[in-house]
């Protein structure tokens, strides 16, 4: 029991730090960066490639992180604002960043090719007890990177300057605009802070997993479950919660059900959760996923 659920915790960790970054993007410009998994992708492939090259292991996990923040800002520019100036409430920011990250991958099929390469082992080579149940070094450090990034998100979001000017730009971003405020550049600071969050993701996943260009896609859809679970898109801290529970749940599916559980068990948690409470478990004000596909001009 305590070696599945530290094992889920361990996953989760990284599915929440994906749905922060998604909640991060949604919490000021109300557009879900659906292109967040193969964002996440091309830090793991950098990073195992400059790695390879015979590089420190460090010198490819900082090139790799600034790597995620660099495209996610890129998605923002190409992907996001052009489709806010045109219409800034339609859903016309769906289809390009699902096309950005279409692009994104298969950019990294053809630079890269299509097979899976080695990722650096970082602290994977090491193992420890916690009562029954072991774990190794970076499952360990997903657990408490993910609740230190978190925890230093909420504080940035409640007690700066920035925090306080990116609600204002979600609440009301003409406003926001009219007493001076730069909507574009808290933007490009959310797209960039989402990247960083996606690009850590990637790097405490990768020792567990080998750097593939197609990889994106699935996290990409665990982060947006766990963003939906926990209530996210008003409180990104909710993404961490949702995060974490998913992973226990899907960890437990694996070992109690079937071990390819996980790959349909999370679609029915949130299909259940969104039905029960369509604000997610751990928002009691977050913007509900039905408003959201319903939202109108």
């Amino acid at each position: 029991m305590l070696q599945f659920i530290l094992s889920g915790l361990a996953i989760g960790s990284v599915y929440g730090l994906i749905g922060m970054a998604l909640a991060i993007s949604f919490y000021v410009t109300r557009v879900i960066n659906f292109a967040q998994g193969q964002i996440m992708m091309a830090a793991i492939m950098l990073t195992a490639t400059i790695s390879s090259a015979g590089y420190p292991a460090w010198a490819a996990v900082i090139l790799g992180i600034a790597s995620s923040c660099v495209i996610a800002v890129l998605s923002y520019i190409i992907a996001v604002r052009p489709i806010l100036a045109f219409d800034r409430f339609g859903f016309g920011w769906l289809v390009s960043t699902l096309g950005f990250a279409v692009i994104l991958e298969n950019a990294a099929a053809y630079f890269w090719g299509p097979t899976s390469r080695p990722f650096p082992p970082i602290l994977n080579n090491y193992s420890f007890s916690i009562g029954n149940a072991v774990l190794t070094g970076q499952q360990i450090l997903a657990i408490i990177v993910a609740l230190v990034f978190a925890g230093t998100f909420e504080l940035v979001r409640r007690r700066t300057l920035y925090g306080k000017l990116g609600v204002a730009v979600a609440t009301d971003p003409d406003m926001a605009s009219a007493i001076g405020g730069n909507t574009t550049a808290v933007a490009i600071a959310a797209f960039a802070i989402s990247g960083l969050f996606a690009g850590v993701a990637g790097i405490l996943i990768g020792p567990s997993t080998f750097a593939n260009p197609y990889l994106g896609s699935t996290y990409g859809i665990s982060g947006f479950i766990a963003m939906m679970i926990g209530g996210g898109t008003e409180k990104p801290l909710s993404a961490m919660f949702g995060g974490l529970l998913l992973g226990v749940l899907a960890n437990g599916a694996n070992a109690l059900i079937d071990s390819q559980a996980s790959d349909w068990f999370p679609f029915l948690v949130l299909v259940v959760i969104l039905i029960v409470t369509p604000r997610g478990l751990f928002s009691s004000g977050g913007f509900s996923f039905f408003r959201l596909i319903g939202r109108t001009r």
